[in-house]
């Protein structure tokens, strides 16, 4: 029996999601085209940007379609010369200069208007205090988990990922106040108010859409209340089994259902394997690159030598993780470590 446990690199697919894509699966006509069934599929298109403007509390602002968070970065942080931390994604680091430091887990940002600051960290779940007035925040791992409004926040730009939240991979979105000068990427039909041409792609845009007001849903409900309270039985539990395990942003503004700890000595990529074989997938916190293990540049960024640094790993729990999967899960992590400890 397989458990899933790696919710930040993405999420199952919704039910309304499903249901949205389905529906949408029906519409023939080109988002584009003036016809009635053209009509059809560009109503389509915009009750999902009403949806997903509603839910990140952006009414009023422009929402534009990209295929994906990486996209959505390219488009809002091309040719700005922003300045980020080195713990944002690689997405964001393609196109600033990572050099803001980061101290007890917060960016330190003197400039907020020339910079950018992810909302959440995908590998650790450390959640940042957003600065007003900042230029740009990713906001893909924390929207629908932690309270953040577009209107209130004081952020210029924002970016998201379907996938992070229920949704369909291949889809996500950059919001920004209207008026905003944005330079097109992608060039050709003009679609998406000529910030991002191409045919938009209509099911996963209306599964994004549906996606959305179900996340918003749950966290007005308190559903990742729960799930907080399973993280923090999994980390006491571990804890309990291998006192020296590290547990990174322990005691910070973390998200609800991400966990991220060490085991010195352990690498991470080899946890990772152990637990897939027992039936459990999580992911590692250090990065592989062309078969090299190398440590994480997030760990290191947060203070860690490269030994913990290299021997982390992150559980990411869902809405529907159940306390029976979490402790099947660190007794199965405690065997295979005392079974390493005793080779």
């Amino acid at each position: 029996m397989r458990t899933y446990l790696d919710h930040n690199a993405t999420t199952p697919l919704r039910a309304e999601a499903r249901a949205a894509m389905i529906a949408a699966m029906d519409v023939v006509g080109n988002p584009s085209s003036v016809h009635a069934e053209g009509r059809a599929a560009k109503g389509i298109v915009e009750t999902a940007r009403a949806q997903i403007a509603d839910a990140v509390g952006a009414s009023g602002a422009d929402v534009v379609f990209t295929s994906g968070a990486t996209e959505a970065a390219a488009l809002a942080l091309a040719g700005r010369g922003l300045q980020a931390a080195p713990i944002e994604h690689d997405a964001v680091h393609a196109w600033v200069d990572p050099c803001l430091p980061v101290v007890d887990g917060a960016v330190q940002v003197d400039d907020p208007a020339g910079a950018t600051v992810q909302l959440a960290n995908s590998e650790t779940g450390i959640v940042q205090r957003l600065p007003q007035d900042l230029a740009v925040s990713d906001i893909t791992q924390g929207f629908g988990k932690v309270p953040f409004a577009f209107s209130w926040s004081g952020v210029g730009m924002v970016f998201l990922s379907a996938h992070k939240f229920g949704g369909p991979k291949g889809v996500g979105a950059l919001i920004f106040p209207q008026g905003t000068d944005i330079a097109a990427q992608i060039k050709g039909g003009g679609q998406e108010m000529g910030r991002r041409s191409g045919t938009e792609n209509v099911v996963a845009i209306a599964g994004m859409g549906a996606a959305a007001v179900a996340a918003q849903a749950d966290l007005a409900a308190g559903t990742w209340d729960r799930v907080a309270k399973l993280r923090n039985i999994l980390e006491t539990a571990i804890e309990a089994a291998e006192k020296s395990t590290i547990f990174v942003g322990k005691g910070l503004d973390r998200l609800p259902n991400t966990s991220c700890f060490a085991s010195p000595g352990w690498k991470g990529e080899t946890q990772v394997m152990a637990m897939d074989l027992a039936g459990f997938a999580v992911s590692a916190g250090s990065a592989c690159s062309s078969g090299k293990v190398k440590a994480s540049r997030v760990l290191q960024a947060l203070g860690f030598d490269d030994d913990v640094a290299s021997s982390a790993i992150r559980v990411s729990l869902g809405i529907e993780t159940t306390e029976d999967e979490v402790m099947r899960f660190v007794q199965a992590w405690s065997e295979k470590r005392a079974r390493r400890r005793a080779a």
